[in-house]
């Protein structure tokens, strides 16, 4: 119905079916904007990939010298631009302090100890996981187990796993994924909610004052493997010093195989206690078996910025009045600020000392396509002339592949305040491969400016195409969902796997070979015949779409009962 009434506000659509009243404020200005979105050029794309992933950069890890000089590029890019500095103290760096932290296997152990009976010792790895988010060297548990089913506390699906009982200083074992379920309008069916997520069963945990979480594996719920866990959590991970929020002393998974162990030490059956978790009579229940646990890992810490630079809204005169600027005008000073924010994380995996061979991981296509979009995509914005009624920000943030964690600062600590920011825009691994003909665009449905995008995406000859994996929660994986934390509107924009010169086959081939040759593995590599024209492309809808927020006659909302609604109103003082 909303709709239908934005399309009878447009008289003479140059479409040949009517457009929303959002294309036609941005159409007044068409040639002008069109103008600035044929200056994005294909070439400037790919030539600064090739230089954001050149070994110089040494795999962008944050905190080492190689991510500190992508940072220092991609600021230098900005400047020579002409865009502001919207970082601290009038640079283009919001730094974020960071603790990375490693265990130390052979000085962390896990005993799980029953009531009565054998107590079974854990092998750090292949039985488990940890990570101390603490922040400190070494912590020690002894402490009784709960399990919780899914560990979801989701008032809008009428579902508690905590209710009656008490977890604070207790670890909490629970179920990977959320409770099964057919009915879109039920933790969204077959698709993965965050209450599904591992981060927020830890969150949860710590937010009830547990000491400690184990998180049950399981390859079909969690969508990988457990080797996935296992190497994930070997190596070093990072946290943000500054966070605020309640945390886990041992935050951990545990292989099925344990689990099913863990419930014969408590006289149950793992898979009845699973079934019975996806029910809405399940209750939560004491296990006879306490966690015995000491947790010792490396400290270090770090700082790693965010890049922000911003292109400010022209000030009218009536503005100018408001700020005392001669000459003279009468007029009131308009309303807050309605900006656009572009998104791409620059940082990756860094390298392996000491390795013979090729021992870095350059992360050309994830992420060094994305930076690569913006700085092209900041450039046109700057040389376009255009005023701008609203502002229009651009962000390369750090530590995404660490959890993240640069964006959550970034949402934690906006340039501008969240509720004057109408729209994120991601981009996130685009391989440059050839034209696209589908885009995902998941969550922007979530939007009243879903319409705008379905128009302009058909304008552009893209076909919106849905997550072709919902159940793997990907919308919760890329750094607009720290956006979404906040409240604000955000989406990143995805190939489908149809291009054009080619069958739907070839376009899952390529993603296919990417996704089990190359992705996050010393392989992804620069490569001069890759065709940045797709690419191009899908920086001329952003900037397309960017051009109506900044026109739009009020900023963007979630739709009404979406998960991120509460935070928007929140951030608007509603």
């Amino acid at each position: 119905m909303h709709k239908r009434i934005l399309l009878k506000l447009v008289a003479g659509c140059a479409f040949a079916m009517c457009c929303s009243r959002v294309e036609m404020l941005a159409q007044s200005q068409a040639p002008t904007i069109a103008k600035a979105e044929a200056s994005i050029s294909a070439e400037r794309i790919k030539e600064q990939d090739k230089f954001i992933s050149d070994d110089l950069l040494e795999g962008r890890y944050p905190g080492l010298r190689g991510g500190e000089l992508a940072a220092k590029y991609i600021a230098t890019q900005f400047a020579l631009e002409g865009l502001k500095p919207a970082g601290d103290n009038g640079s283009y760096f919001q730094q974020v302090n960071f603790v990375g932290m490693k265990v130390v296997p052979e000085k962390t152990t896990f005993v799980l100890e029953p009531k009565n009976g054998e107590a079974l010792t854990l092998k750090f790895g292949d039985d488990f996981v940890v990570m101390n988010q603490t922040l400190t060297e070494t912590t020690m548990i002894d402490a009784p187990i709960v399990f919780v089913g899914y560990g979801a506390d989701a008032p809008e699906f009428q579902w508690n796993d905590f209710a009656g009982v008490d977890v604070k200083g207790k670890i909490i074992l629970c179920i990977v994924g959320d409770p099964p379920s057919d009915d879109p309008k039920f933790f969204a069916g077959k698709a993965l909610t965050y209450y599904g997520r591992w981060t927020y069963k830890f969150e949860q945990a710590a937010r009830l004052g547990a000491v400690g979480a184990l998180v049950i594996h399981r390859t079909d719920l969690a969508s990988y493997g457990w080797d996935v866990v296992k190497h994930s959590n070997s190596g070093e991970r990072t946290f943000l010093r500054d966070d605020a929020n309640p945390r886990l002393q041992a935050a951990s998974w545990i292989h099925l195989d344990v689990a099913r162990k863990l419930f014969a030490m408590s006289g149950l059956d793992l898979d009845k206690e699973f079934a019975a978790a996806g029910t809405r009579g399940f209750k939560a229940v004491e296990l006879p078996v306490r966690l015995k646990a000491t947790v010792t890992s490396t400290v270090r810490k770090f700082q790693s910025p965010n890049v922000v630079a911003m292109l400010p809204r022209a000030l009218p005169c009536d503005e100018a009045d408001a700020h005392h600027v001669n000459p003279p005008c009468k007029g009131p000073a308009p309303g807050p600020d309605q900006a656009v924010l572009y998104t791409a994380h620059y940082d990756h995996l860094g390298f392996v000392p000491g390795m013979a061979g090729d021992n870095i991981y350059n992360g050309a296509a994830d992420n060094g396509t994305g930076v690569a979009m913006i700085l092209e995509l900041a450039r046109a914005w700057a040389s376009s002339g255009l005023k701008l009624p609203h502002s229009v920000i651009f962000a390369a943030v750090t530590a995404e592949e660490q959890g993240l964690l640069g964006s959550e600062y970034l949402g934690q600590h906006p340039p501008v305040p969240a509720s004057q920011i109408a729209l994120d825009i991601n981009y996130d691994m685009l391989l440059p491969v050839g034209v696209q003909q589908e885009i995902n665009v998941t969550g922007a449905e979530r939007t009243s400016f879903f319409p705008a995008v379905q128009a302009t995406a058909k304008r552009f000859g893209l076909a919106i195409v849905p997550d072709p994996f919902p159940e793997a929660g990907s919308y919760y994986r890329s750094d607009h969902f720290s956006l979404s934390r906040v409240g604000i509107p955000a989406f990143s924009v995805d190939a489908g796997t149809l291009y054009e010169g080619h069958d739907r086959a070839w376009g899952v081939a390529q993603e296919k070979d990417y996704n089990e040759h190359h992705y996050h593995d010393f392989s992804d590599n620069f490569d001069p015949a890759w065709d940045f024209t797709g690419d191009a492309k899908l920086m001329r809808f952003g900037m397309d779409l960017g051009w109506q927020v900044i026109h739009l006659p009020k900023t963007i909302e979630w739709n009404k009962g979406d998960e991120f609604e509460a935070a928007r109103l929140k951030s608007e003082g509603k």
